[in-house]
């Protein structure tokens, strides 16, 4: 298995309602497998340690799920947007020194593979800003280097997790992973095949 030197967390965000989805995102099924399994199991694949999961909605039943419950991060104001989200899992990563980054992972991508998130591990720093891009279009996963996650944190509000942030950074890297993968989110049931239409 890749194994990304220095060590990299990974971080996911699984915590949405899925209002427009109908329900959690996360206890949705690809293949028989619920989406926040399938992208745990990304992370694993791709080396990152730890691997927290951030959780909001549903919160019981996603922790259920999990192979290790303890891996489970609440964020109480998961409501109020994705910022909560990311703020609560980085506040939880901080707790372990050893990780010099850490790749943020949404739970409605179960199209981006393990070798989407190894390439874009592999540029892990404790100063690094990089995101995965298809096709020059910015996308996810995003890797933020440990000296930046007390300032994003500060700044991560309502939906828009980190995108403002990275919006002023000129030292972000894009990089390019189209060959290996559209980036395709799951933003209704009918994207999922099997679901309804």
């Amino acid at each position: 298995m890749p194994d990304p030197t220095p060590p990299v967390a990974g971080l996911l965000l699984a915590a949405g309602a899925g209002r427009r989805f109908g329900g959690p995102k996360a206890l949705a099924e690809l293949d028989g497998e619920p989406l926040v399994l399938r992208a745990l199991r990304t992370l694993t694949a791709a080396g990152c340690r730890p691997v927290r999961v951030v959780v909001g909605a549903a919160a019981d039943q996603v922790r259920a799920l999990l192979p290790d419950p303890s891996q489970a991060v609440a964020a109480e104001d998961w409501a109020t947007g994705m910022g909560a989200s990311l703020r609560a899992g980085l506040a939880a990563l901080a707790d372990d020194p050893e990780p010099v980054a850490a790749l943020v992972h949404l739970v409605d991508l179960p199209w981006v593979g393990s070798d989407v998130l190894t390439r874009v591990a592999a540029h892990a720093a404790g100063d690094t800003v990089a995101r995965a891009a298809y096709h020059g279009t910015p996308g996810h996963p995003v890797l933020l280097g440990r000296r930046w996650w007390p300032e994003i944190a500060e700044t991560a509000r309502g939906d828009r997790g980190a995108r403002d942030w990275l919006a002023t950074r000129e030292d972000l890297a894009l990089v390019e992973c189209g060959d290996l993968g559209s980036g395709r989110d799951v933003d209704r049931p009918a994207d999922l095949p099997g679901g309804p239409a």
